[in-house]
This record gives C-alpha cells, structure tokens and sequence, in this order.
C-alpha cells in the first residue's frame, strides 16, 4: 500500500522533491516521534489550513536547506527533523502560531522534561513553570 493510499495527494505533491519514505505497506517511521510529526501534517492538512502543494514547497525548502551530510547514517530522522521545521514555519506563516509561542512551548518542554524522574512520562505538568502567569 502506497502513501497515496492512505493520504491522498501527499505521495504525489512530494515525489519530485521530498518523496516521503515508504514501503509495501506504506510510510516507514524509525521513531515515534516521526509518526507524530507526520500525523500532525495530515491531521493540519485535514482542517484545511494547507494545501499539499503548499506543505510540499514549504518541505522541499527546509530540505534544501539543510541537506542531509555525505557522511551521515540516516534513519528517517533528518528528513522528519525538516517536516518539524517545515511544519514550525508554515503555522507560522498562515497565522496560527508564533516564534515566541513555539518557543515558549519548547523550552517548558524541556523543563518538563528536566524535572521528570527516570523512567516515567514526560508531561507538560511536569514543568515548574506550569500554569506560571496563567491565573490557573
């Protein structure tokens, strides 16, 4: 089963410059956080707050700058390391997000997960700054 199959209009918007990694039984991810980012690029797409030629030039220019090194295994990871990015910059660019609101986010992550004991869920909650300024 192709991509094509199980998302319309994706396989075909990506083939001629960011053709998305697949097998017989459809998009291979190495990691979940890869199966994630995908599902959000659908799940944005499915709401209409881009196209898939959209999604395809935004992806192809993150691609193109920041190629992969000769020397580099990949594993799937730097291809959706530029979906994350590509994803950042189009939420950005069509108004539903912001730098200082992703970089909010990202940095209370990381305090989450700076806090969080070994071997349990990382969770937003977990961040001391949680709910800071909020009222809550």
């Amino acid at each position: 089963m192709s991509a094509h199959a199980i998302v319309p209009g994706l396989e075909a918007a990506l083939a001629g410059t960011a053709p998305l990694p697949c097998d017989a039984a459809g998009p291979v991810f190495a990691e979940p956080w890869q199966a994630q980012a995908f599902a959000m690029v659908v799940a944005l797409h499915a709401r209409g707050l881009f196209t898939w030629a959209e999604w395809a030039e935004a992806l192809s220019q993150e691609i193109a700058a920041a190629p992969l090194q000769a020397d580099a295994a990949d594993d799937g990871s730097h291809y959706y390391a530029c979906w994350l990015e590509a994803l950042e910059h189009i939420t950005i660019a069509k108004g539903v997000s912001s730098h200082v609101a992703i970089d909010a986010l990202a940095a209370s992550w990381a305090r989450a997960a700076e806090a969080t004991p070994h071997g349990r869920p990382i969770a937003l909650e977990n961040d001391p700054q949680h709910g800071a300024g909020s009222g809550a």
